[in-house]
């Protein structure tokens, strides 16, 4: 009975880790050839003829990460999304939202068609996608050198940027959180929305990481759980009248989160 149970207890775990590895390299797939076959010329007409190609490359971005989370839907069934309804309406603010998993920003990607945010540096050199992330007007999360032009330009423009309807959101911890909680926080992204006089929307992402564990390559799919996002503060201080600090829109921030992890 004993070596039954060890053989039945091998079979699951391989099994499971065949699936894994099956959807896992359906959905990266999409990276490769959903790109190459249905984006690649739609990035192309943009950067040519388009009027706005920063924006333009936003939309597709968005479009091309919705598609993304189509197929994580129809793939891993066992793990289901859950959007707040009061997050998707958001527009001409500073996000700010914890970081579980490298899935977090392709999600915040998919759900503002009209998005920036943060990209470490190194990102811009690579083929392709340090282009597209400089055309879709991201931010380096670093300001000298060669990004120095580029940090500015996008400073300069980041006022007018959000007044039109468009997002910035952040991970202000810059790393994703292996235990689920709120670390350090950058302060950059506060000072941008107090720059701008911008509102600032706090959303906390659960479980991205149950799907997409840190430091693991495959997807987690078959485990039964629900990914959550929601509007946990919105910060929409008196610009005017009550200049706030960027410590006092921090301890905003960190009272948002504490609250929840009550």
């Amino acid at each position: 009975m004993a070596e039954k149970q060890i053989c039945k207890n091998f079979f699951e775990r391989w099994t499971d880790r065949s699936i894994d590895g099956i959807v896992t390299i359906i959905c990266w797939v999409w990276f490769i050839f959903g790109f190459l076959l249905f984006f690649s010329w739609l990035y192309l007409a943009a950067a040519l003829f388009s009027k706005d190609p920063e924006i333009r490359f936003q939309q597709l971005n968005s479009q091309f990460y919705r598609i993304f989370f189509k197929i994580v839907k129809l793939t891993c069934p066992s793990h289901t999304i859950h959007i707040e309804e009061k997050v998707s309406p958001i527009q001409s603010a500073v996000i700010v939202c914890n970081h579980l998993s490298y899935l977090d920003p392709l999600l915040l990607i998919a759900l503002f068609p009209k998005q920036k945010t943060i990209v470490k540096s190194r990102f811009f050199s690579m083929p392709v996608f340090g282009k597209i992330i400089a055309k879709s007007g991201y931010l380096p999360d670093k300001g000298n050198g060669r990004f120095t032009k580029m940090m500015i330009e996008q400073m300069e423009a980041m006022g007018s940027y959000l007044q039109a309807g468009g997002n910035l959101f952040v991970f202000p911890e810059g790393t994703r959180s292996r235990d689920g909680r709120f670390g350090t926080l950058n302060k950059g992204a506060l000072k941008i929305a107090r720059i701008c006089k911008a509102p600032i929307y706090v959303l906390q992402l659960h479980n991205t990481n149950k799907l997409f564990p840190p430091g693991k390559f495959f997807f987690k799919t078959r485990v039964q759980n629900t990914i959550r996002m929601e509007l946990i503060d919105c910060i929409q201080p008196d610009y005017i009248n009550n200049q706030p600090t960027v410590t006092e829109l921090e301890q905003r921030v960190r009272q948002a989160y504490s609250l929840r992890q009550l």
